[in-house]
């Protein structure tokens, strides 16, 4: 499934699910077969298998017999981020070129680290498909962009074994990680990533059973059309198995929380000569089989 957090016109955010150029409202599905599902996103996960699986059923019927209300076509409607996690975790230098060229520009060790580098972003960074980024020239000159594989978790993990980790995940998104690389603080991250809208988020959350191999997904982020980021999941110096087993042994990951599984090289900092966003830019983060995450750069203050 292809879920998303939708509003139509001034409405409240639904929960739907994408079929083709579409938007199949799921609360309104269940009630026209006398069933119930959650309304929102969040919910979905967080109720398990069952409520997830009557999804699935629901949206396998026959559509010619839906209410015309069920559906709506997707440029009819509003994107939403897909949830408001819990916690973000995010994951720096976890792609190899990244980890070079991170040494360079940012002053990172050159070594491969030998465990996940790992920090947090709060919640309220979080913004949807379509929002702004916000450029606030009072507190960065250094605004950055990093397109990432998200993973959504679906079930509590607690010291969960790598083979076991999958088991614990409810699917796939994207995040954008924007970053201030002038807000770093004695080498700590968190006001340099966690400002409000320095979580892009979506467009929509692709569930396991729709996505085969996480860990061979093309990613791609464009401004105003060029391209900066391209390259594979598959070279994540840890993988989702080991970033998931990593965190869980000391940090309980619950439904809803998200992991940003860190960013290929390609990054503004990087470049020579370094290269920012700016209020009138368009970014656009794209992973294979989830979408295209499309955000504008504005002036915050």
């Amino acid at each position: 499934m292809h879920l998303m957090t939708y509003r139509l016109g001034d409405g409240p955010a639904r929960l739907g699910a994408r079929i083709d150029d579409s938007v199949a409202d799921l609360a309104t599905l269940a009630a026209f077969h006398g069933e119930e599902l959650p309304q929102d996103l969040l919910s979905l996960v967080r109720a398990g298998a069952a409520a997830q699986d009557t999804a699935r059923r629901l949206l396998a019927t026959d559509g010619a017999v839906w209410p015309a209300e069920a559906t709506h076509r997707l440029d009819d409607v509003t994107l939403e981020a897909p949830l408001r996690p819990g916690k973000i975790i995010g994951v720096g230098l976890n792609y190899v070129e990244h980890v070079e060229e991170s040494s360079r520009s940012l002053d990172t060790d050159r070594q491969l680290p030998p465990r996940p580098v790992l920090f947090s972003k709060p919640s309220t960074a979080v913004t949807g498909p379509g929002r702004p980024i916000l450029h606030n020239a009072d507190l960065t000159e250094q605004l950055d962009w990093e397109c990432e594989l998200a993973v959504v978790i679906g079930r509590t993990a607690f010291r969960v074994s790598e083979d076991d980790a999958f088991d614990h995940v409810f699917g796939y998104s994207i995040v954008n990680d924007i970053s201030a690389r002038d807000q770093r603080r004695s080498g700590q991250w968190f006001f340099s990533k966690g400002q409000d809208s320095y979580a892009p988020f979506g467009p929509a959350i692709v569930t396991t059973d729709d996505l085969a191999d996480p860990m061979s997904l093309d990613l791609e982020l464009r401004v105003n059309g060029v391209t900066k980021q391209k390259s594979n999941t598959r070279h994540m110096l840890f993988p989702i198995a080991r970033l998931i087993a990593d965190i869980s042994s000391g940090v309980t990951l619950e439904p809803g929380d998200v992991i940003a599984t860190g960013s290929p090289s390609g990054v503004g900092a990087g470049m020579v000569p370094p290269q920012f966003l700016v209020p009138g830019d368009t970014v656009e983060a794209t992973v294979e089989g989830i979408g295209t995450l499309t955000n504008p750069v504005v002036d915050a203050r």
